[in-house]
Parts: structure tokens; C-alpha cells; sequence
């Protein structure tokens, strides 16, 4: 029997996103540390065209090769799959291409196929759900997609404080602040893919993301990654991006990667009748 010989693939015909999350985190795990024997995500962003006050703001960043990869991403045209491999070349990190380049075959292998799945005309009686961003995510989506639902923040938060949610709900939606508030519970749609529609509102759906801290906070995956997720957006939308909220007292030690952010401090007890006021206004700047 005859065997089929391997599918070639041209790198340069995909985007960078067809890398998944596995890839980009051994990405990170090569290029993050700050090692004098080979270059790092900082040479890489030089020969991506970066200047140094861009590179020393990335430096902010807990994962700056991932915040790298999709700032370049996002600004330039030329940021295939195919042109990474080619920096990693010329920065001479053969070894990552050693170790990466199977799991970059299986990912392009993947996005092709679902490239391929997705230029299928759909069944007829089923009404499709697109996890990208497309049609019916939220309750009040437009079926045909044209006019995607909008909010005026995320809400991070786990399911332990859901009664502090509920009571955001009232003072910020049900007055004359008259806010738009995402909340996952409540507004998006059951038997969607969790990762992907959740990138999705925080980029594309929300203006802002309000981050409920609390010990529970700590220990929730989702909320991990919610909050790691906008912090690794383009400088253009992470100025606007999160506002930390702490509505009581803590046992354990606040979030590092958040300590930079100004913090919305409920448990103050001489600022408590500003607490409101304060936040919707940072919702709405």
C-alpha cells in the first residue's frame, strides 16, 4: 500500500493566529528569560521594527513575548506565521525552531482544516453559533451578525461573588448611570466555546473590564486567564482596558500583575459613598 507524502506547507500563507495557545506559551518559555547566551523576545521586537520606549513598555507585561506577538499582530500585515520563523532565524534561535516547528505543523494543519470547514455552506435547519465573533454570542445578538452586541464593560469575577455582581447589576444598569454591563452568567449564550467567545467580548465587545478581586478571584482559571488575556492586548486598548474592583477584605496577597493599575476600593469605608459614582465615571471615560 502506498503511503501519502506529507502535505508542504507554505508558512507564509498563514496568519499568526493560527498558532495556538500551547505554541505561543512555548514561545514565551524560550524567549522570556533574559539569558546572556541567546537572544530574547527583546532582539526579537528590534527586528520586528519596535523602538526601545515600545519594547521598555512592554517589560510591564507578565508575558511580554505574548503581548509582542499580538501587538505585532494586530499592527502588521506582514505578521504570518511564515516571517516569525524567519526572525527567529535571523536572531539565531535555531533551537526554538527545533523544538517548535512540529507543534507550528500541527497547528497550521488545523487552522487549514478549519479554514476548509468553515467555506462549507452550512446545514439549512441548523442556525450556526461563530465562537470568532460573528452571530449569536449574547442574548441580544443580531441573528444575521450585522450589529454585534456592544457593552460598556466586561466583568470578571467568579462564581463566589456573584451577590456583589448582581449589586454592581443595580447601581450601575438599573439607574441614571444607565451602563451596559457583560455579564458571562447572564448574557452569553450556553454551548459556546468558553476561551474563544470570552477573547472575543474582551476585545471586540467591551469597552472596558472591571476585575472583581477577591481570595475566590485567586483560584479561578477563567478569571486568570480573562485578566492575563487583556493585559496581552495592543497598547491602544490596554489604556482603557481594565479597572481592578475589591469589595472586601482579603486574607491572601492582591494580584502582581495588577499592582500598577489604580484600584476601585469598596472596603474603604471613607470612600465607600464615592465608590459608584467613581466607577461608572471610569466606565464611561
Amino acid at each position: 500500500m502506498a503511503t501519502s507524502s506529507p502535505v508542504h506547507l507554505d508558512y507564509n500563507s498563514f496568519p499568526l493566529i493560527a498558532l495556538n495557545c500551547t505554541t505561543r506559551k512555548k514561545l514565551s518559555l524560550y524567549l522570556n528569560p533574559d539569558v546572556v547566551t541567546a537572544s530574547n523576545w527583546t532582539i526579537l521586537a528590534e527586528e520586528m521594527g519596535y523602538t526601545y520606549q515600545e519594547i521598555k513598555n512592554f517589560e510591564r507585561f507578565p508575558d511580554p513575548t505574548s503581548s509582542l506577538l499580538a501587538d505585532w499582530r494586530e499592527k502588521n500585515s506582514k505578521a504570518t506565521v511564515g516571517e516569525l520563523l524567519n526572525l527567529l532565524r535571523k536572531i539565531e534561535r535555531d533551537d526554538i525552531l527545533t523544538d517548535v516547528t512540529p507543534l507550528i505543523d500541527r497547528d497550521c494543519q488545523k487552522y487549514l482544516e478549519k479554514t476548509k470547514e468553515s467555506s462549507k455552506p452550512p446545514p439549512v435547519q441548523v442556525e450556526t453559533v461563530d465562537s470568532s465573533g460573528g452571530k449569536c454570542i449574547t442574548t441580544h445578538d443580531d441573528p444575521s451578525g450585522q450589529l454585534p452586541e456592544q457593552f460598556d464593560a466586561f466583568i470578571c469575577y467568579c462564581a463566589q461573588d456573584i451577590s456583589f455582581v448582581q449589586e454592581m447589576i443595580a447601581k450601575l444598569e438599573q439607574t441614571n448611570y444607565n451602563l451596559k454591563l457583560c455579564v458571562f452568567d447572564r448574557d452569553v449564550l450556553p454551548g459556546t466555546c468558553l476561551w474563544s467567545i470570552t477573547s472575543e467580548l474582551i476585545e471586540n465587545r467591551c469597552r472596558k473590564m472591571v476585575v472583581v478581586i477577591s481570595d475566590d478571584y485567586l483560584d479561578s482559571n477563567e478569571c486568570d486567564f480573562q485578566t492575563k488575556f487583556a493585559l496581552s492586548l495592543g497598547p491602544g486598548a490596554r489604556e482603557r482596558r481594565l479597572i481592578p474592583v475589591k469589595y472586601k477584605p482579603m486574607k491572601r496577597q492582591f494580584p502582581s500583575i495588577l499592582r500598577f493599575i489604580t484600584v476601585c476600593d469598596y472596603t474603604n469605608p471613607h470612600i465607600q459613598a464615592w465608590f459608584w459614582d467613581r466607577l461608572a465615571k471610569a466606565l464611561k471615560k
